[in-house]
Formats: structure tokens, sequence, C-alpha cells
């Protein structure tokens, strides 16, 4: 039976700006008519819009599956959801050269199934970031669209509600946990540039909803990096990074110093 010991923890904390207008989409019930046909989610509390762990995690998993590449109708290979397909390796063979599975995890029923590595926090909107910003609800834009008869040219209106851009959402903390399971240490580490990948392939594509019609962009700004081995937290001399292109410009050096922290001098 395999093993596992926690080695510790790579923490990247920081924020995510809105390039363009961002709609991840709430729920509608509940809502008058003449109401909103598409709203964005919000913070019971608060009520101000914010971005899900589960929404960034989620696309960033999606990214990262589709630039692996796997076979959709190979049912070693996918896990159905509904109507939903994603890729999930269902041998332990598949799963021992993946790096998606590994670093976003895969259902704990398989007999094959470690600690999930990566955890991703909600973020939460910086209202000071909108001061000035000419909005129709609560820190939100409204954007009408329509869909366009082709022979006719009758257009159907639809609203849209968006986060305004220039929005930033603080919080953002990427949280990947680091294992001895008994393989080659550096397939282990390697995880950390498989979620800078990740990060990276979201920023070049879009988040949450309408993202072919301008909506989503993002970037991610003001990176900090950290181990976490038992208690203590050991930050990464050259961090903060501007941006990141910052850090995947030095994540070779991150992964050497990542491993040399957590890593006992006789492993």
């Amino acid at each position: 039976m395999a093993t596992f010991q926690l080695l510790g923890r790579l923490l990247i904390t920081g924020t995510l700006r809105a390039a363009t207008g961002l709609h991840i989409g709430g729920s509608a019930a509940g809502l008058n008519i003449g109401g909103l046909d598409n709203p964005v989610i919000r913070d019971p509390r608060t009520r101000l819009p914010y971005i899900p762990g589960s929404s960034l995690k989620g696309k960033m998993r999606s990214l990262a599956e589709r630039a692996r590449g796997f076979d959709p109708d190979d049912e070693n290979q996918i896990q159905r959801i509904g109507q939903v397909r994603i890729h999930m390796c269902r041998t332990r063979a598949a799963y021992a050269t993946c790096p998606v599975c590994q670093t976003f995890g895969v259902p704990g029923e398989l007999e094959h199934s470690q600690p999930t590595r990566l955890s991703v926090r909600d973020a939460f909107l910086d209202t000071v970031s909108l001061e000035g910003a000419q909005m129709d609800f609560h820190y939100t834009e409204i954007k009408w669209e329509a869909s366009i008869d082709r022979i006719t040219s009758a257009a159907l209106p639809r609203q849209v509600e968006r986060v305004p851009a220039g929005a930033v959402f603080t919080g953002v903390e990427l949280v990947l946990s680091l294992y001895d399971t008994g393989r080659d240490l550096a397939d282990e580490f390697a995880l950390i540039r498989q979620l800078l990948v990740a990060m990276q392939l979201l920023e070049d594509d879009y988040l949450g909803g309408l993202g072919s019609r301008g909506s989503g962009k993002v970037r991610f700004e003001g990176l900090d990096v950290a181990a976490r081995k038992g208690s203590e937290r050991i930050p990464f001399a050259d961090a903060p990074y501007a941006d990141l292109a910052a850090l995947l410009a030095a994540q070779d050096s991150l992964i050497t110093w990542a491993r040399e922290r957590l890593v006992e001098p006789e492993q």
C-alpha cells in the first residue's frame, strides 16, 4: 500500500484583475419580472461580487486538460457528471503519468486516489478598485447583447450583468500540497510547474462566461510566494512578483528552492 507523507505546502497569494468585464453567473431565482437574465454571483453577506475558488480551479483544470490532450470517448480517461464530461485518469498507470490529475485531484472512490494537491480560495472584490466607475447596479454594469436572426435580421436582446473592467479581487490564494509518496521527488516538485502553466493558460483564455464575446480576461498581479513546513512560513526571497510573467521566469529557481526547503537533508 502506498504511503503519504506531507512534505509541506507552496503558497501563492496575490490579486486578480479583470482586464475586461467579468461575468461569473449566479442564480436568477427570486428576481422580479423585468430583472436580469444573467446575474453575477454575489457574497451572501456583503452582496458584493466575488470569484469562487471552485470557478478559478475548475477553469484552470479544464484548460490544463485540453493542453495535455485526452480522448473524450475513452471511458478510462473521462468522468461523467450528468451530461458533462471531464478528463479523469481511471487507472493507476494513467494517473502515474498525468500531472493534471495529480495536481487537481481524482474522486476518492478510485483505488489510486491520492490527497488532492491543489486548494484554491475564494477571492473578494476590492471596492476601491472601482471608485469613479459608472455602474448600473451594486458594483456591476449591464451589458446588452442580442441574438440576430440570420434571415430577417430581427434581434432578441438580453441583459448580462458583469463586474466592470479594472476590478481587483483580493485574497487570491493557491495552496499546493507536496507529498512523499515513494516516487521520485523530482516528479512531485514538477507539479509546481503544472500549476504555473495552468495559471498562464487562464490568463491567455478567460474566466467565467461570455469569454468568446469579450468578457473574462483576467491577469494575476502582486504574487507572493512562500513555503509552509509545519508551523513555519518560509518566504521565497525573490518574491513578490509584479505579475505572472515574472514568476514564470523564476520557476526553475522556485522549484529548486521549494525542494531544498521542504525535503529533509537525509532524503
